[in-house]
């Protein structure tokens, strides 16, 4: 297949599944409700069907490569088929994948985390992000006698009701700028849940701290994502980290600092990298090496409300295959593997990529903008860069040029996210990382009058 700057010559079909994977779609409607297992799936109109992944590339169903910039939603840091972590796990399938038992791989792993992650004194392992942050909500409750929470307006948490609240709202219905509504995330919320839950505008410092103080009494956490994917991928201001930290803990509210996905900005993680201390920290994805995992950590004296030593604890946590060895044994060898070197590694990488993106868009004069951090970036079809989810929030016709920047990167061999993070990952090279300002830069050839139709818009 062609790529990049020959973009006039890019066979646009490329872009679109292939015949094993329209076939493999058939069959998918037959047993699933839209033909998909999870709402995040892409298709255009049919979803691409992966038969395996090599490094940072994957395979489809009909053979075709491509440089994936998704690794299942920034989970595989070390890419696909990483040897440590296959090495592992080949030796533990042969001894048992579950116990009701514990096993010391999950303590090992939990050494790790609490050597590494500040703030992290004590662990307890669950299956999923959503899981984590689900208890960790849970956790504060207990330890607060508070129910209500604050988030981030646009920000992904994961599935449980609460943090789903202003996930995706949008202008009909996220309200005042200075008081934002809870909107419902999907039909049939109870009201009752849009009630206890504050929501916050992202690097809003003053708006942070009236609400946060208003609610005070009645709050147990704000949940806060340091850089929230769907929000923009922006970067928190310092004096909205100082406000929201100040204020909480001026009024005994505990601070949860959401990690599943930022995990990877930097060895220790993004709390850290923005000077967030917070009082509970939720972890998955990368910490467990591509297998199922969540995990919550924090201090000690509000982990304590997990501690079953004296009878039935103040929080019961329990999950049938929480901590299972298979997860256990994955994340071990993959966050052994990332050290100090590798975050350096993914940081150029990252900058190389970002600032390569930054200069075709400045040569070309088009509205668009990049954002990110370390291993991660995202495109914007706008100018500036946003400074949150309200800002960030396409016009129609920016979102139709967001579809066609996907399938221009399909068509040439990427996978790129719609709408969310784009990440690196570690057997990534610079030559990889020239593919993409490349084809970037060959979708810009392919595209003016669209980029300037957006233009107009604004």
């Amino acid at each position: 297949m062609t790529r990049g700057r020959a973009g006039s010559n890019t066979r646009t079909e490329f872009a679109r599944a292939g015949q094993g994977s329209k076939d493999s779609f058939a069959r998918a409607r037959l047993v699933f409700p839209d033909g998909t297992s999870r709402v995040t799936i892409e298709r255009d109109p049919e979803p691409v069907y992966i038969e395996r992944g090599s490094g940072s590339y994957v395979f489809d169903i009909d053979g075709r490569r491509f440089l994936d910039l998704n690794c299942n939603f920034t989970t595989l840091i070390h890419g696909h088929a990483f040897a440590p972590v296959v090495e592992a796990l080949t030796d533990q399938l042969q001894r048992g994948s579950c116990f009701a038992n514990p096993t010391r791989g999950e303590i090992e792993l939990a050494e790790l985390l609490c050597d590494r992650i500040p703030r992290v004194d004590r662990v307890r392992f669950v299956n999923t992000g959503t899981e984590a942050v689900l208890f960790a909500v849970k956790a504060a409750r207990a330890f607060t006698g508070r129910s209500k929470i604050a988030k981030l307006e646009g920000a992904y948490h994961g599935a449980y009701d609460w943090v789903e609240v202003s996930q995706a709202a949008t202008p009909d219905n996220w309200g005042d700028p200075a008081s934002p509504k809870s909107a419902p995330f999907y039909r049939g919320m109870p009201q009752s849940v849009l009630d206890e839950v504050v929501v916050l505008r992202f690097n809003d410092v003053e708006g942070a701290r009236r609400l946060l103080s208003l609610h005070a009494r009645d709050l147990a956490a704000v949940v806060l994502d340091p850089m929230p994917s769907r929000g923009g991928l922006t970067a928190p201001s310092a004096e909205f980290i100082a406000a929201v930290q100040q204020t909480a803990r001026e009024n005994g509210v505990l601070v949860i600092a959401d990690e599943v996905l930022n995990l990877r900005q930097s060895f220790e993680g993004a709390a850290a990298r923005y000077g967030l201390v917070p009082d509970l920290v939720t972890m998955g994805k990368i910490i467990g090496g591509g297998l199922p995992i969540g995990a919550i950590g924090g201090r000690e004296d509000v982990m304590k409300v997990f501690d079953a030593s004296a009878g039935r604890p103040m929080l019961p946590q329990g999950g049938t295959f929480s901590a299972n060895p298979l997860s256990m044994i994955a994340g071990l060898a993959s966050m052994r593997h990332l050290d100090h070197a590798a975050f350096a590694h993914l940081e150029t990488l990252g900058n190389f990529v970002r600032d390569g993106i930054s200069r075709v868009i400045q040569k070309r004069g088009v509205s668009l903008c990049v954002t990110g951090a370390a291993s991660l970036f995202r495109i914007h079809p706008m100018a500036r860069a946003p400074i949150d989810y309200r800002d960030a929030y396409p016009t129609a016709g920016g979102a139709a040029v967001m579809k066609e920047l996907t399938r221009f990167f399909a068509a040439n061999g990427i996978i790129l996210p719609y709408g969310a993070a784009a990440a690196l990952s570690t057997p990534m090279m610079r030559a990889d990382a020239e593919i993409i300002i490349e084809v970037f830069e060959g979708f810009l050839d392919n595209h003016q009058d669209r980029l300037e139709a957006i233009e107009v818009q604004k």
